[in-house]
């Protein structure tokens, strides 16, 4: 079973100037001391124009029973490999710390008290579902959190972080907007955990603003080997109302969303027929392929993404530097949403360090710009993203106060291939300021 764990403070911590430790515990110390222990430097990075490398962290979980996102970690290393290769940041060169935070709280924080202890000026595109732990290490030292994967409501409410995509929240509004008009009883499969509970009122949000009932709240464990009975649970509880449309499951149980799908195709013909949606992060194309494609069950489900679909030629530069600098790490799929934020949330940094200048790159200066709006292009893949701790924030009322992407994308599974539904983005900020996430 999946632990239950404290409710995240939705407060916004009072920002003072960062004081470092000058003394760290033994337990931080060794937190992350060798690339054995979950942390590790990429070689070659060092040096460059008599100055210092500017240093980041990466952290995701890897070789866990839940949720893994080896990729994102993966994606930083050949970033900087990248980057460095062709001038580097600004003319410096890029060093990145990569930590596994193995989908626990203790690890979560070692990871931030390592980005503390090296002096890292961000943490850039990581995923962890334990923001109530690595959020105040990182506060009190004044590191930003740049494109974090958007997988827990902290990362829309602490003044510390700055998303590239509207995370699950504009997800999940997004799906339900779109299943609203054509689907019977909607059914949520979602995880038994602290992250999970934010899913059901975000979806909600969404079939609400399409004039559709509330879904059906369906929990699971997420790290699960089977899930026979919740999808017979799921298939009942989606073809057993009153509606002459039929009903649609949502299954969003990240890694084991593929899981719960086996027992979903070997249940389902017991079933009157159901359709199944869900949104990327949980089903990708190397998934879509494994499930068997066109003959799957993902086969004309609607899936909501932050990014244009994988195969749009905007990932074209993307692609072309991972095959120049990492072809053969099967870490690293282009289609993978980790990968994807990964890489625009770099974008992102790249952009701030140029903003600099001749200055100095430290986690103040990085903060302060970010700030001061600074605009990050991403070459079409987002989106242009701009913070301000000044600017009017629509979403601050419902705790999304950091929230300045809502946008998402629409696609479709047709011929077992993931294709664009509709083009362009969809704003999701109207929809998400009626959720109530409280």
């Amino acid at each position: 079973m999946t632990g239950r764990r404290r409710n995240h403070s939705t407060f916004l911590p009072t920002i003072t100037r960062p004081v470092r430790a000058a003394v760290m515990s033994a337990a931080a110390l060794v937190a992350c001391a060798s690339f054995a222990a979950g942390c590790g430097v990429i070689p070659g990075t060092t040096g460059g124009s008599g100055d210092d490398p500017i240093t980041v962290m990466t952290w995701a979980p890897w070789d866990t029973s839940a949720t893994n996102k080896p990729g994102m970690p993966a994606m930083a290393t050949a970033y900087a490999k990248w980057i460095n290769k062709h001038g580097g940041l600004n003319g410096r060169k890029l060093k990145v710390l990569t930590c596994n935070d193995h989908n626990t709280s203790v690890s979560a924080a070692q990871c931030a008290r390592q980005a503390v202890k090296e002096n890292v000026v961000a943490v850039v595109g990581s995923y962890s579902e334990f923001s109530d732990s690595f959020f105040a290490p990182l506060e009190g030292a004044g590191i930003p959190y740049i494109g974090g994967y958007g997988v827990t409501s902290e990362e829309f409410t602490r003044a510390l972080s700055y998303p590239v995509n509207g995370g699950q929240p504009a997800l999940l509004a997004g799906l339900g907007k779109e299943l609203a008009p054509g689907c019977g009883t909607v059914t949520l499969v979602r995880p038994d955990s602290i992250a999970g509970d934010d899913l059901p009122p975000l979806l909600n949000a969404g079939l609400t603003a399409g004039g559709h009932s509330q879904a059906t709240d369906q929990l699971a464990a997420d790290d699960a080997t089977e899930y026979s009975s919740q999808a017979t649970r799921a298939l009942e509880s989606a073809s057993g109302g009153s509606s002459s449309k039929e009903g649609c499951v949502v299954p969003s149980l990240g890694d084991r969303t593929d899981t719960f799908m086996d027992s979903f195709r070997r249940a389902r013909a017991d079933y009157p027929a159901v359709h199944t949606a869900t949104v990327l992060g949980s089903v990708d194309q190397t998934e879509i392929n494994a499930t068997g494609g066109q003959s799957g069950p993902y086969e004309g489900s609607y899936i909501t993404g932050w990014y244009p679909v994988a195969g749009d030629p905007r990932w074209d530069p993307m692609k072309k530097a991972v095959a120049e600098v990492a072809f053969g790490d099967n870490r690293i799929d282009p289609a993978d949403a980790g990968v994807e934020t990964t890489w625009i949330a770099y974008t992102a940094f790249k952009t701030v360090v140029n903003s600099l200048g001749n200055g100095e790159v430290t986690a103040d200066t990085v903060r302060r710009a970010l700030d001061d709006g600074v605009k990050v292009t991403t070459g079409g893949l987002t989106p242009t993203l701009q913070w301000s701790s000044t600017d009017d924030d629509d979403l601050a009322s419902v705790g999304l106060s950091r929230l300045v992407n809502a946008s998402v994308t629409l696609q479709v599974v047709r011929k077992g291939v993931l294709v664009s539904a509709k083009k362009g983005f969809f704003d999701m900020t109207g929809t998400l300021e009626s959720a109530n996430l409280d």
